[in-house]
């Protein structure tokens, strides 16, 4: 390990044992990118897409701060995330198309323009800044807490939950696939919304990236048994804290996502350029390229 590794799993309080996983797939990842740069000649959008909990953001983390500088490549990091509307933002969604669209997370509730152009800003190499999203908040914050970017890079790292996803055909939107539709959705309108997204403004988004990894998670049911451990461990650490659901907030919150991470587990893996199968653990157990 070199001492910026180290450093890595020490700040992000990971296992002693993540050094494993760096030699074993992210440092041959690493490698695999540099390549696609090199073959390419010019800046690269690397989308990576892995459900709540799969490891995306610490992925992006080791590749951007230690294992892309140790081939001589810059990379910088933009999170779907950071894209979201505002609270205001959703709140006139949620009047004026379906009250779900409230909740962040699903297509429609980013700000897919200005996703378009800071990906756009970060290949051309101009100078580009992006807002930060605050989830204990739930709202974006003030400009002034933008991140602003001046230098050119090598590799952009685009991750989020939902990064190349592709939309449903009309049967697969026929019948509401959980308790949260059935109740809340029943017509399909929220639904439809979100999947027309996928077909307009976010096939544009998406249609950017260059190469797509995926974290692929074994199941659904192992998304929301990680998502309930990390809330625990949050309500373990802070009990008072804001952003603490509990487990049946958790699983209507988690609902929100289960139409989506379904469709892609189901046939992402076979259209994106590398793919790590995760175990009931969210440990890798494999890797394929597709």
């Amino acid at each position: 390990m070199t001492p910026q590794i180290e450093a890595l799993i020490a700040s992000e309080r990971l296992p002693e044992n993540y050094s494993d996983m760096v030699t074993q797939w992210w440092r041959p990842l690493a490698h695999q990118i540099a390549q696609w740069r090199k073959d390419a000649g010019r800046p690269l959008i690397i989308g990576i897409n892995g459900a709540q909990g799969s490891g995306k953001s610490t992925l992006c983390r080791f590749l951007e701060q230690a294992l892309l500088p140790e081939l001589g490549l810059t990379a910088i990091t933009l999170s779907l995330d950071d894209l979201y509307l505002t609270r205001a933002e959703r709140d006139i969604l949620a009047r004026n198309v379906h009250p779900l669209l409230r909740t962040r997370g699903v297509p429609g509730t980013h700000e897919a323009a200005l996703g378009q152009s800071v990906l756009d800003d970060l290949v051309a190499g101009r100078p580009t800044r992006f807002p930060q999203f605050s989830k204990a908040l739930d709202d974006r914050l003030p400009p002034s807490d933008a991140r602003h970017v001046k230098a050119e890079v090598d590799v952009i790292l685009f991750e989020g939950w939902c990064v190349g996803a592709t939309p449903q055909t009309p049967s697969e939107l026929a019948a509401p696939i959980n308790a949260l539709e059935a109740e809340c959705d029943p017509d399909g309108t929220w639904r439809r919304y979100v999947n027309d997204q996928l077909q307009g403004p976010y096939a544009d988004w998406f249609g950017r990236i260059d190469r797509l990894v995926m974290l692929r998670a074994s199941s659904f049911d192992s998304v929301l048994r990680n998502r309930l451990l990390q809330e625990h461990k949050l309500r373990s650490a802070s009990p008072d804290a804001p952003a603490a659901m509990d487990d049946d907030q958790v699983r209507v919150f988690i609902s929100h996502y289960e139409r989506l991470t379904k469709h892609m587990i189901g046939t992402l893996s076979g259209s994106s350029d590398i793919c790590f199968d995760l175990d009931d653990g969210q440990q890798v157990s494999r890797s394929r390229a597709c």
